[in-house]
């Protein structure tokens, strides 16, 4: 409740319809960032590159898609958690340097790219854009090293934090996660093409079968030779991968860290009706992404499930507001109450998590203005008292409204008659199925990478 989604990466190798799919294998990562999309292809010796700000519908049609020849391509939606709103910062990032060219999209967030971006600055390297993810490009061209995978090696060696790239070459398409894997990635086969992918769900909707997740620390290079895989970094005792990937971020008819998204989001409703029980009528989600939770929360409790809250799904970015003020219009544009569903009735309202808090006490009161007699907060997030370094365009601390109020002060602010978030144990021991280990920064302040640059 109130996150914004970070970026989505897709690429494919040796397919006559590289853009077509990748523009496809976008539009189902659309979820994870809807500011900005772009698409670089290959044809065997020059890239080619298109790219905007908007949805992937927006920025593409039928004719630029036709402007990317080649059987190689790599695609990016972005939400700007690390730069600003700019079209100098719309991935996939190209460049021709001395070895050749190269195209890089990002999901994640460097730690230490202050840092870099001082030390390369200083040895006169100019900066086009004010994405950390420039990076990347500038430390490859600059490397020495004879071979592509060792120069890229050894920008590898010179970065902290969480990454999450796909890289074209002419010639080459390269998948790599960092050593921690905070963001997920996943490879594919689609008939005698290789793909990969931020979630799964792109590869359902082109009908390719997924192979396996990209490993954490693991430098995936697919050319004509098939697939070569290298583990050149040094690895963590665990992983740390991202926890709300779970809770909020991937679709959830997505594999993610190799468990179901929609069973998992179950079990957290589940976990939470047996932390938080309460006497009531009515289990009500906030759509979309309560709606697993509270369906886990309903069979669990035994409570009956409602879609008692109706979203718009085509809200645009932008809107008209009147001039004569409408209470709460911006919570009413997107959200609407079924006043049938929720009239004289105890209503348990499940959501993913709660951020600021404006948005959720402005549901509450339009909940109880249709004739609710007891509206019941349930999170399926524990209270966040962090911000994310590692991709997440959280607010600070001082924003977050859990950093500085306690439950029931935030209960009060809230107008819920109760409030209860699932506890970090509950919801680690929900995700128990999964062999690794998972980042939980924003609920505890435990940063498994080291925060470099102080962000």
């Amino acid at each position: 409740m109130g996150f914004r989604d970070e970026c989505g990466v897709f690429g494919i190798f040796r397919h006559p319809e590289a853009a077509n799919i990748t523009y496809l294998g976008l539009y189902a990562l659309q979820h994870r960032g809807q500011e900005s999309a772009g698409i670089v292809s290959s044809d065997g010796t020059e890239l080619f590159v298109k790219k905007g700000l908007g949805l992937v519908a927006e920025v593409f049609n039928q004719e630029m898609l036709q402007k990317l020849p080649g059987e190689s391509a790599i695609g990016h939606v972005r939400y700007s958690t690390s730069g600003g709103s700019d079209s100098k910062n719309v991935q996939p990032f190209f460049a021709r340097y001395a070895r050749g060219q190269l195209a890089i999209a990002h999901n994640g967030n460097l730690t230490n790219s202050e840092s870099l971006k001082r030390k390369l600055e200083e040895l006169g390297t100019i900066f086009y854009s004010s994405s950390d993810t420039e990076i990347f490009v500038h430390l490859v061209a600059r490397s020495v090293r004879r071979f592509f995978v060792d120069r890229l090696i050894e920008a590898l060696e010179q970065v902290q934090g969480a990454y999450s790239l796909v890289l074209l070459t002419p010639k080459k398409l390269v998948a790599i996660r960092d050593p921690h894997g905070v963001r997920p990635l996943v490879l594919g086969k689609y008939g005698d093409a290789y793909v990969v992918a931020s979630e799964s769900c792109a590869f359902d909707l082109i009908g390719a079968e997924m192979m396996r997740e990209v490993e954490p620390g693991e430098v995936v290079i697919i050319d004509d030779k098939g697939v070569t895989s290298y583990f050149p970094l040094k690895k963590p005792e665990k992983t740390s991968q991202c926890i709300f990937e779970h809770i909020y971020f991937s679709r959830p008819d997505s594999m993610i860290f190799g468990l179901s998204v929609y069973e998992t989001r179950k079990l957290l409703g589940k976990q939470l009706a047996k932390e938080h029980p309460v006497e009531a009528d009515v289990v009500v989600p906030v759509p979309d992404s309560g709606v697993m939770a509270a369906i886990g929360y309903s069979e669990e409790s035994r409570i009956p499930y409602a879609m008692g809250i109706i979203r718009n799904h085509y809200v645009g970015r932008t809107f008209i507001e009147p001039k004569q003020a409408i209470r709460n219009f911006g919570v009413k544009v997107k959200l609407n109450a079924v006043k049938e569903v929720l009239n004289n009735k105890r209503v348990v309202i499940v959501d993913d998590s709660l951020v600021r808090g404006t948005t959720a006490q402005k549901i509450i009161k339009m909940i109880r203005q249709a004739g609710a007699r007891e509206v019941h907060l349930r999170l399926s997030a524990p209270p966040i008292i962090s911000p994310c370094f590692y991709g997440i365009d959280t607010p600070t601390s001082e924003e977050l409204i859990a950093s500085s109020s306690a439950v029931e002060e935030i209960r009060k602010f809230l107008g819920a008659d109760s409030l209860g978030y699932i506890s970090i144990e509950g919801l680690l021991s929900s995700t128990s199925n999964s062999s690794r280990s998972f980042c939980t920064a924003c609920f505890d302040k435990k940063y498994p990478i080291p925060l470099v640059d102080n962000l």
